[in-house]
């Protein structure tokens, strides 16, 4: 074994323990937990009955704006007109595969053929912002033949030399998708969920960082923003993320949003069109009365999952964020993710990033970005978020990061006990991995407490929002 630890420390008896199916990109990963392992859950809320219908609906009767094809054959002729598209990458969940029953895409599309708008008019751009260009791969399975054969599908490139000029927005100088600005119209989707800077995913992200310059990306991801309390899950009020993102997508004009709304099992539950702002509240609305869950206090060992976002480390950041108000301080925190992206970890700045935040040890990266000798370095947003972890639990080892596809040297330079510790063979399962990682945890706290541990499972991870009930009434508002 490469691990300090003996063999009791990864085996225990678990006799009347709970088995539990969590979530692992595409895949499952089968384990056990103790009976006094409390599972955190999001409310349930059922999937759409009739998901084809309520899409059709949600076009037909928009929010606060007027349907797709009224506000096309009010500018022009439509066999004239072209369409921008942005869409959602690997990073988000949404339905978009024509195939699909629930699949939000091709209504849309069909909707603007039937007035007259030429398919070959019709761009799709995938606002990837700062992330990985999305796979060919990728594009046939997220929107299926239907669309990919006979659609134009691209990446955003926020570093291209190819973007507009949109304006100066305070301070900054924002340029934009060229192939999105210079349509004549706008339309935008993606999905509402809770996000842990900018309050709540979906509408005006789309614009802002998904379409935007690299520069304009650094500015929404400054440490000043970063570093303010209100750019966390479920605020929008105060959030300085929220309201940049907002101004330049309004500066963009977008004539048309189309957000959707997912359950705990990644089902559609709600479809909300229309205008850029309105139609985002309400969805903010609805995934807020399910997705947070009050507890009566901190944990010992909190266990949670990257879900489908954590296509990298970097993206895995926003499950290790969500529990920071449920983990006690030195406390265990177990994460599980599926890094399946062809970057496991992240972009070389996000690696070079989380080696300083490594070398400055927890809580510490924050004031040393702000002293006089730092020059910024792109992801250094990402490891703002993790250090604010780390700040809680008040040491490295304390989070215990599983995931087999980052190779095991890679992942022991990132902060974190690396899963590989406890497991004697490399080729080892994910789930073996992280059935060690319990054990582990769990005996490392019965030596410090002398006792069983507080210990909750986060079932929907980065999806879900644990809190404490007094920190819950103290939350920002809307």
């Amino acid at each position: 074994m490469s691990s300090k630890e003996s063999n009791s420390d990864l085996q225990m008896n678990t006799w009347g323990w709970k088995d539990v199916s969590l979530e692992d990109g595409r895949d499952f990963l089968q384990i056990r937990v103790p009976p006094y392992c409390d599972i955190l859950k999001m409310k349930q809320v059922p999937a759409l009955e009739n998901p084809e219908q309520e899409i059709e609906n949600a076009l037909s009767r928009p929010i606060e704006s007027r349907p797709i094809e009224n506000i096309i054959n009010s500018r022009k002729s439509p066999s004239r007109t072209s369409v921008a598209i942005a869409v959602s990458d690997e990073t988000r969940p949404v339905p978009y595969n024509g195939e699909r029953e629930d699949g939000i895409l091709l209504p849309l599309l069909k909707r603007l053929e039937r007035i007259g708008v030429k398919a070959e008019n019709i761009k799709i751009i995938v606002a990837t912002g700062t992330h990985l260009a999305t796979s060919d791969k990728w594009k046939k399975e997220t929107f299926g033949a239907l669309i990919k054969d006979k659609y134009q599908i691209v990446d955003h490139n926020s570093s291209s030399s190819d973007l507009c000029y949109l304006g100066t927005i305070d301070g900054v100088s924002v340029k934009i998708n060229r192939g999105f600005l210079k349509t004549d119209i706008h339309l935008i989707t993606g999905l509402v969920e809770p996000h842990f800077m900018a309050g709540f995913s979906g509408g005006r992200k789309a614009i802002c960082p998904g379409l935007v310059n690299s520069e304009t990306t650094y500015f929404f991801h400054s440490r000043e923003f970063m570093d303010n309390p209100n750019a966390t899950n479920l605020v929008l009020k105060g959030n300085p993320c929220h309201d940049f993102a907002l101004k330049v997508a309004y500066e963009a004009r977008v004539d048309f949003s189309v957000n959707v709304t997912l359950n705990g099992e990644g089902k559609l539950t709600g479809v909300f069109a229309g205008d850029l702002d309105k139609a985002h509240y309400e969805a903010v609305e609805k995934i807020k009365r399910y997705s947070v869950i009050p507890v009566n206090h901190e944990y010992d060992i909190v266990l949670t999952q990257g879900g489908n976002v954590a296509t990298n480390h970097y993206q895995a950041a926003k499950a290790a964020y969500g529990v920071i108000p449920i983990i006690k301080r030195g406390g265990i925190v177990i994460l599980a993710a599926h890094n399946s992206s062809e970057e496991p970890v992240g972009k070389d700045d996000y690696r070079k990033v989380m080696q300083v935040l490594k070398q400055r040890g927890p809580g510490r990266f924050t004031k040393f970005i702000k002293s006089s000798g730092w020059r910024f370095i792109p992801d250094q947003w990402q490891a703002q978020k993790w250090d604010q972890f780390f700040s809680k639990i008040g040491a490295f080892d304390r989070l215990i990061y599983c995931t087999t596809k980052i190779p095991p040297g890679d992942l022991k330079e990132l902060p974190g006990k690396s899963g590989y510790e406890l497991v004697e063979e490399k080729s080892v399962k994910p789930d073996e991995m992280l059935q060690k990682a319990i054990f582990y945890g769990i005996r490392k706290i019965e030596r410090k407490i002398k006792g069983k541990p507080k210990m909750a499972l986060v079932r929907e991870g980065p999806y879900a929002v644990p809190v404490e009930r007094e920190e819950r009434t103290n939350q920002c508002p809307l």
